[in-house]
């Protein structure tokens, strides 16, 4: 089969390589569409931790089952794959918490990814995509993310929510807020990025009008939840200081580095920190019934295209300019 490995950072090959082996309880799927996610970016530049190159990369998946290998789903099924392969026996597995398992390897990071013809998973990683383009069904990883996020935070009808950081995951946080009836404001510091979010509808800043009276008058004391999903130290310490008394702050994003909160601004607003990783089932789900419903526009989140054949050419170029990029969809 075709496959794309990350060999060295700023280096992509296609290579033909044997079909991963099946096992008791996995299925394997042919790979229909793979979206490009923000780490795939950071191993391509060698910016991610605990790489281990060559590998195939590649964890925003959609495809077709090829070999039920005995477990309940029929050939040609189109199915959503839930990339976190979780052990099942830890305390989070056991409190059904399996998105931050102590043992949590999530493919085309810690193992051979879905940049390829096909992949075997675990039966309990592949959730019917019915009623949704196998293009769309590729999208649904990253949305499941903000969705995730937004279920931590408790976030209800009628409060007001901040998300710092417009890329795909902070689209995705600020949609599901949006869906759970919140208000929603948005901050980011890249023009285009502020030009796209506002174009989707949501009230959107720049960091430096963060100052001015028009911020100020929709922060007012502060707003119910914060999202911060930058992956930027900086932003991330600085986000609390928009959350009310008695609001919440959740970490989306993940970065190497310090968060510096001050002990007497958490105390003095009560403030419940959080962080968010990963999704569940119960995410995917609801990104997938969002999508069939019409309240998530996939046709403008998914900017770019490419095929497995000529991603080793787009994604460098893309990697070092993502000027109006959103999502890049490479067709399998």
């Amino acid at each position: 089969m075709r496959a794309i490995y990350c060999t060295e950072p700023e280096k992509l090959e296609l290579r033909e390589v044997a079909a991963p082996a099946l096992k008791p309880g996995w299925v394997r799927v042919g790979i229909k569409h793979v979206g490009i996610c923000g780490t795939d970016y950071h191993i391509f530049e060698g910016n991610f931790p605990f790489f281990e190159y060559p590998r195939i990369i590649g964890h925003e998946l959609s495809g077709v089952v090829l070999d039920p290998n005995g477990e309940a789903f029929t050939a040609g099924a189109p199915v959503v794959i839930n990339p976190y392969v979780n052990c099942g026996t830890c305390p989070a597995c056991l409190e059904g918490k399996p998105n931050c398992c102590e043992t949590l390897k999530v493919v085309g990071v810690h193992a051979d990814g879905g940049m390829a013809d096909e992949l075997v998973m675990p039966a309990a990683n592949l959730y019917p995509a019915d009623g949704i383009s196998l293009r769309d069904a590729a999208m649904v990883e990253f949305l499941a993310i903000g969705a995730h996020a937004v279920r931590r935070s408790e976030l209800k009808a009628g409060q007001r929510a901040l998300v710092v950081g417009s890329g795909p995951i902070g689209l995705g946080v600020a949609y599901f807020a949006r869906i759970a009836g919140a208000e929603v404001t948005v901050v980011d510091a890249a023009p285009d990025k502020i030009e796209a979010t506002r174009a989707l509808g949501f009230q959107t800043f720049a960091v430096d009008e963060l100052e001015g009276a028009e911020f100020g008058a929709v922060k007012k004391s502060g707003f119910d939840s914060v999202f911060d999903s930058t992956g930027s130290i900086r932003a991330m310490n600085a986000s609390i200081f928009h959350a009310r008394n008695g609001g919440n702050y959740t970490l989306v994003g993940v970065i190497k580095g310090d968060l510096v909160f001050p002990d007497s601004e958490v105390h003095r607003r009560e403030l419940t920190i959080r962080g968010s990783r990963n999704a569940t089932r119960q995410d995917f789900e609801h990104v997938m019934a969002s999508i069939r419903a019409g309240k998530v526009p996939t046709d403008r989140l998914a900017t770019h295209k490419t095929t497995i054949e000529s991603v080793s050419r787009d994604m460098p170029v893309w990697a070092h300019d993502r000027t109006g990029l959103i999502k890049a969809i490479v067709t399998v």
